[in-house]
């Protein structure tokens, strides 16, 4: 595969933007320019500029995700996915991202006239290329009379669930760099916030600094991602932008990401999106596949990738065979985030779809396009697998220690 040429040491943003476009294309994504989806362009998806979601993409998805249901059911799924409801920008994030995950609750009559609840999936997180991947440079929306322009917009199905802003590095300007592009998005919060209510990730770089966070995080907590696929740290000479898109943005991973390494923390009245770092991305991944190994279950559905376990995982080391009830250690350092990454794990766990195969652990994806009813809560072991919690609200349930 050719590789993208390197950013020259001076650089403008044009070239970032590029280079991000590069990047995205040898994973699979389409690009487009924002001005040709737009009203009037060369194959354009929305009505309007005030319009964020491609909403016949979507429709086209629902109905290829979820052919057994009627068209009023489907058309009932997208018109909720595009206006989530919620008092707040986060309040309807929340309600957006549990629509996602989890499906969105309809009802609908069946051949025989009895009404039946279905889960409408809007994406399918097992078979990435199922799924409509898109990423468009320049993208204009107009609300409240004000008019922003996002240097970089994913999509996937039509759902905006990325965003990236983009800085020259070497301008005078105070609002260039990549905590200058952190800033440009809290505006673009505040003057178009209808982008946002379907954001699973932020995305700042300034070409030679890249970090990733949360709709609802300070600078602060915007990290870097220091690898690509988890097996070891990537080379200080590679582009922080090429590690973290490459590392993030890969269909699969960007899947798993979505699905299970996103919580929301309702604490004090203010409401907190909390993502996974890469450390804890990787290790948790790994943790369940040594889980699995050691329950002797093998894995009956995927995440939307196939991998190698990471480097992380204890499978590479002598023993650890099938069936041994012996998973392994996760080792962390002092503020690492060790809780998080066990709530992590354990809501990955209930998730896992061959966990079904444990007596009282039924929590798996549903079936697309079918209802299905939540089980109560479980235990393996000593751990207390419940649907809730006080503080951290998983995509489908929360765990308890």
């Amino acid at each position: 595969m050719t590789m993208p040429p390197a950013l020259p040491k001076k650089f403008a943003e044009s070239e970032v933007e590029e280079a991000a476009l590069d990047y995205l294309r040898e994973l699979g994504w389409r690009t487009a320019r924002g001005a040709d989806v737009s009203p009037g362009g060369a194959s354009a998806e929305r009505g309007g500029y005030e319009e964020v979601a491609l909403e016949g993409v979507l429709q086209d998805a629902l109905a290829r995700l979820n052919p057994d249901l009627p068209p009023d059911a489907l058309r009932d799924a997208a018109r909720r996915l595009i206006r989530p409801e919620g008092a707040t920008l986060e309040a309807r994030n929340r309600a957006f991202h549990t629509m996602l995950v989890e499906g969105v609750r309809v009802e609908h009559r069946d051949s025989s006239g009895a009404v039946r609840g279905a889960a409408v999936m809007a994406v399918d997180f097992d078979d990435a290329d199922a799924n409509d991947w898109l990423a468009v440079n320049q993208f204009t929306v107009s609300q409240n009379g004000r008019e922003r322009r996002a240097d970089l917009v994913l999509f996937v199905n039509g759902l905006p669930l990325a965003v990236a802003e983009l800085k020259n590095p070497v301008s005078a300007d105070a609002r260039a760099g990549v905590r200058g592009a952190w800033r440009q998005l809290q505006t673009y919060k505040t003057d178009i916030p209808d982008l946002f209510a379907f954001n699973e990730a932020l995305i700042v770089s300034d070409g030679v600094d890249a970090r990733v966070g949360t709709l609802t995080a300070g600078w602060e907590w915007f990290k870097p991602w220091r690898t690509i696929d988890g097996d070891s740290a990537a080379p200080p000479e590679t582009p922080q932008l090429r590690v973290l898109l490459k590392g993030i943005c890969e269909r699969g991973r960007f899947l798993s990401l979505i699905r299970n390494f996103i919580v929301y923390e309702d604490g004090g009245g203010a409401l907190s999106k909390k993502m996974a770092g890469y450390h804890q991305f990787h290790a948790v991944r790994a943790a369940v596949d040594e889980t699995l190994r050691a329950a002797g279950l093998a894995r009956s559905g995927g995440d939307g990738v196939s991998e190698r376990p990471a480097r992380y995982s204890a499978g590479r080391d002598p023993g650890g065979d099938p069936g041994d009830k012996r998973v392994g250690v996760v080792w962390h350092t002092q503020g690492s985030g060790k809780s998080l990454t066990m709530a992590l794990y354990a809501g990955a766990i209930i998730q896992e779809p061959a966990m079904e195969r444990i007596q009282g652990l039924a929590y798996a994806a549903p079936p697309r396009g079918r209802g299905y009813a939540k089980p109560a809560d479980s235990q393996i072991g000593g751990l207390s697998l419940a649907r809730e919690t006080s503080d951290l609200t998983f995509n489908r349930a929360a765990a308890q220690s």
